[in-house]
């Protein structure tokens, strides 16, 4: 592993040191990897969800469908799967 040296701002430090100490965390080192991970987690969906947008944007419209038609074509889409 990597070693870092970082500054925290007061409150950040104090956070850490608090969570270390009702023994959320072994170590401030695990709670920042930890905060990091999450991060890096949520930037991931975040693309995953824009990837997904972006093609339903560049598929069009849908054709106006009544609600008895969806169904039906849900279920058959269900039934060939």
């Amino acid at each position: 592993m990597t070693r870092q040296s970082i500054t925290l701002a007061k409150q950040n430090d104090e956070w850490l040191k608090a969570q270390v100490m009702e023994e959320e965390f072994t170590s401030k080192s695990e709670a920042v990897n930890y905060l990091i991970k999450q991060a890096r987690e949520r930037d991931a969906y975040h693309e995953f969800v824009q990837m997904k947008i972006d093609r339903g944007l560049k598929s069009g419209f849908a054709e106006k469908q009544t609600k008895e038609e969806m169904l039906a074509e849900f279920k058959k889409r269900l039934n060939n799967e």
